[in-house]
């Protein structure tokens, strides 16, 4: 059995243990009132010593119990969260970016959380919920059948009315988690819009999402109330201890009149009867905190389920050259969707520079990512140096492929410890070189403590050319012989990409380069050009052979230059319309 699991029961045992405890101390009692009514001028230190020792042997057990229970949720969060990052570790990058970063931060951490809490403070509770009424109930029909099934009776009454008040709970909780998450939505979008809001609609149109969805969050509250609300307050009402201690009072007033039930008995039933329909109330209550659980639940469990990159075989294999080749490359994002790429063919020889270009949504990312193993090609095969990436070892192809992203992304680390990122035996002399090479150098010496400064969580300290000459002196410091470029000059001003496009020259020196570009000025010097429409490799070669050919690249020249030459001098008022 899981360590975990076992140490859940063990807790939850010692839950119910404390329960039965507490019951039998309540029975002892009913034994020490026995021994006075009988023999009042004795004291009945043994009965007495009875109810003492099973107090405390209650109170001990439900102690360790709670104790247990958060000691392995704690262990449970941590193994958890390491599982599944390793799973994690296991998955495409696609699936990571497909469910995105902010989906699996929340199961990571929200879901995992939630889980603990559970484990911690209600599987204790959960088990008492079940053990007390279960074990009230044999002890009350062991004293007495008849008060037992007066007392079992009030449980009934109580559970009927609130399984009316519960019929539509289903739907309405789903109404009532839908309608929550769109006024959470609405806030988000409010308040990250506000900018936004405040410059075009003075807040009106935003705000009145806002309200909308805060009317519909009400409409549903109103209802769930209106429908379930007395059924709810009248069967909590029943299965309070009043009206059990009532009705078994009344039906022993009643046996009283006839031979039949003893006073003792009576006395002990009264001090044991109200723990059966209370105990209930309890799970009633963990009802919706155990569905929010299986919720986190389906979410973990879906995540240590994604389908992980198949390992290859053999480990010793390594690419031939630095060559890059895509042999009739299909590929689809999900089984039914349309082709994102389909039967692409091309070569990019060992140091050349292989540029790819087309409108957005061509698939020119998509090439871009099955390289380094984002995703694995549906058709067709992608080589690195002649071998197929999927049968290159995860790290072997890391050693040869360099990534440069659009987004950046730094860590909340030193500046010299993001550039020695996969290579920490790296010394400073090697990071200063790097970060030189990058154009990088001399504005991380103007930082307050050089190479030292944190760059603040996602690099939020450093502008964004700034972070990305940082991920460029990563990319030449870890030197891989193949380096892939998404866009990343896209978001530069013109001072930025001037260092920028310095520090890719660098970088690219000596390597096999495939770059995606849309600024077509950058790559008027590529060995070649990949034109891609709607997911076909639809022209491919030089740039001048290119525009003199009248096809797509032309027309995308033709765009480009119109783009670098307007100026709101020379818009006419037709083109402002």
């Amino acid at each position: 059995m899981n360590p975990v699991k076992r140490q859940i029961r063990l807790g939850m045992v010692m839950s119910a243990g404390a329960s039965i405890s507490s019951l039998a101390a309540m029975a002892a009692l009913a034994l020490v009132i026995q021994a006075l009514l009988v023999h009042p001028n004795e004291t009945p230190w043994s009965a007495m010593l009875a109810v003492l020792v099973l107090t405390v042997l209650s109170y001990v057990l439900r102690l360790n119990s709670f104790n247990q229970t958060h000691y392995t949720a704690f262990r449970l969060e941590r193994v958890l969260r390491l599982e599944l990052s390793q799973r994690l570790a296991t998955v495409s990058l696609g699936y990571v970016q497909t469910q995105g970063t902010g989906a699996l931060s929340k199961v990571i951490h929200d879901d995992v959380k939630a889980l603990h809490a559970f484990v911690a403070d209600s599987t204790p509770l959960y088990a008492r919920a079940y053990a007390t009424p279960v074990a009230t109930l044999l002890l009350l029909l062991w004293l007495d059948w008849r008060l037992a099934l007066v007392a079992f009776g009030v449980l009934v009454i109580g559970l009927g009315v609130l399984s009316a008040a519960m019929r539509n709970r289903q739907e309405m909780s789903r109404l009532y988690n839908r309608a929550r998450e769109q006024v959470s939505a609405a806030i988000v979008e409010f308040v990250q819009a506000m900018p936004v809001v405040r410059t075009f609609d003075t807040g009106q149109s935003t705000f009145g999402r806002y309200q909308r969805a805060l009317e519909d969050y009400q409409v549903v509250l109103t209802r769930w109330y209106r429908e379930s609300g007395f059924s709810a307050r009248f069967s909590m009402a029943i299965l309070g201890p009043l009206p059990t201690l009532v009705a078994v009072l009344a039906a022993g007033l009643w046996l009283a009149q006839n031979p039949g039930v003893s006073t003792v008995n009576w006395i002990a039933v009264l001090l044991l009867c109200t723990g059966m329909a209370e105990a209930m109330l309890p799970a009633m209550m963990l009802m919706h905190l155990i569905e929010k659980t299986k919720l986190s639940i389906t979410r973990i469990q879906d995540v240590m389920n994604a389908p992980a990159l198949p390992e290859a075989g053999d480990s010793n294999l390594r690419p031939a050259d630095a060559s890059v080749t895509f042999e009739k490359v299909s590929f689809r994002y999900a089984e039914g969707e349309a082709l994102a790429l389909e039967g692409v063919n091309f070569h990019a020889p060992p140091g050349s520079v292989t540029a790819l270009v087309g409108a957005s949504g061509a698939g020119k990312s998509t090439v871009a990512k099955l390289i380094p193993r984002f995703w694995d090609c549906s058709e067709g095969r992608v080589l690195v140096g002649g071998v197929d990436v999927r049968e290159l070892p995860g790290d072997t192809l890391m050693q040869h492929v360099a990534f440069v992203f659009q987004d950046t992304f730094l860590f909340a680390d030193t500046i010299a410890a993001n550039i020695r990122l996969g290579l920490p035996e790296a010394d400073d002399n090697a990071v200063e070189a790097a970060a030189r090479a990058a154009q990088a150098h001399e504005f991380i010496m103007a930082l307050p403590q050089g190479y030292a400064t944190h760059a603040g969580e996602r690099g939020v300290f450093l502008s964004g050319g700034q972070r990305q000459r940082i991920t460029i002196a990563r990319a030449i410091l870890q030197n891989r012989p193949v380096l892939v470029l998404d866009e990343a000059t896209a978001f530069a001003d013109p001072e930025n990409e001037a260092e920028l496009i310095k520090a890719l020259s660098v970088l690219m020196q000596g390597k096999t380069v495939l770059m995606v570009a849309h600024r077509l000025n950058t790559i008027r010097d590529a060995d070649q050009i990949l034109v891609f429409d709607r997911g076909r490799l639809v022209e491919q070669g030089g740039h001048d052979t290119l525009v003199s050919a009248d096809g797509t690249y032309s027309r995308l020249w033709r765009n480009y230059e119109t783009a670098q030459n307007w100026s709101l001098g020379h818009a006419t008022s037709e083109e402002l319309s």
